[in-house]
């Protein structure tokens, strides 16, 4: 765990700071230096591409949309699915019931195909990508906040507050919602890769982060294109974001035998 927080820290004060240290802006284009190898001649650390344009400062900002693009998605399925899943296990019955199986019909639907028809009828707003993704992962985390909820509403302290007359809402976002605290933060570590997957993956297809501005799936597609001139544009990227994948989820399985061990004392 420890090392797996380590990593994404640097990585994260690396992408924040990193582009200081380099003369360079990520649009600046030096057609003499197109395709140079990564190296400290003229300060090209991680190379450039086929544009000439400094690959370390474009992977730094590819880094940094990615892990915005994942983490605001990952909060847009937090909350829809902290509030939906604690709604349908708290009211239970018929409620329940029909909230969960419009889980299970949504759960059907080929989300990924309606996340690129979304992109392509809105032109490929960046905002949209948040939501897109966030949309994608809710429904994992409404079935588990759901299942937990479906216990704590027996709990004594439900009850009580339940007896003195305290409302609804306020039983779920007051008194259940807080108790779900571990479970949602180790979701959320598990959650976030998902979404870096998805982004990549829209990148890549050239319907996520558009020009001039770059995300590490984006690196990945322009580096596929230059592999046999230029392996490095491939390899840096991906290893990064390989890289990252595996902090976030060594972090997740962490989190939760931390919270397992917790919980079982």
């Amino acid at each position: 765990m420890k090392w797996s927080a380590g990593l994404l820290l640097f990585v994260l004060l690396l992408a924040i700071v990193g582009p200081w240290i380099s003369p360079y802006a990520f649009q600046d284009t030096n057609f003499d230096a197109i395709l140079r190898a990564p190296g400290f001649v003229e300060a090209h650390y991680f190379g450039t591409d086929e544009f000439g344009r400094d690959l370390f400062v474009r992977t730094l900002l590819g880094i940094r949309i990615t892990l915005l693009v994942a983490v605001v998605a990952s909060l847009v399925s937090l909350i829809i699915g902290v509030s939906y899943g604690a709604i349908a296990g708290y009211v239970g019955g018929r409620v329940d019931a029909v909230m969960m199986r419009i889980v299970d019909t949504l759960y059907a639907l080929p989300f990924i195909f309606l996340v690129i028809l979304l992109m392509v009828a809105f032109e490929r707003n960046f905002l949209l990508i948040f939501v897109a993704i966030g949309a994608i992962n809710w429904l994992d985390m409404a079935r588990i906040v759901r299942g937990q909820t479906l216990s704590l509403r027996e709990r004594e302290f439900v009850d009580a507050a339940r007896l003195t007359g305290v409302s609804t809402a306020r039983i779920i976002f007051r008194h259940i919602a807080p108790n779900l605290l571990g479970i949602v933060i180790v979701y959320v570590t598990l959650t976030i890769p998902q979404a870096i997957l998805v982004e990549s993956f829209l990148s890549f297809l050239g319907l996520g982060v558009q020009e001039p501005q770059t995300s590490l799936g984006s690196l990945v597609n322009g580096g596929v294109k230059q592999m046999e001139a230029a392996p490095w544009m491939l390899l840096i990227p991906a290893t990064l974001l390989a890289a990252m994948l595996m902090c976030f989820n060594f972090l997740g399985d962490a989190l939760r035998d931390f919270f397992d061990a917790r919980h079982s004392q």
